[in-house]
């Protein structure tokens, strides 16, 4: 019997405190949650559209955050 994983690509954003969420690719799109939250803060078409998403939930006046895929 063989298995097949499969590999979804995962960014993480760091603000100037720490890491401030994450963003995961699936066949959905792409998943944003945020840092210490139980939940998703939902999945949108595109990458740009995540970003953006993930940086609108940050705390009022964040610098744009630093995105790395892990």
């Amino acid at each position: 019997m063989s298995t097949t994983e499969t590999h979804h690509p995962l960014w993480v954003a760091y603000g100037a405190s720490g890491v401030a969420g994450s963003i995961r690719k699936d066949d959905d799109g792409y998943t944003v949650t945020m840092a210490g939250a139980d939940n998703s803060a939902g999945t949108y078409p595109t990458m740009e559209i995540a970003k953006s998403a993930l940086h609108s939930r940050m705390a009022p006046g964040s610098d744009w955050p630093l995105f790395r895929e892990h």
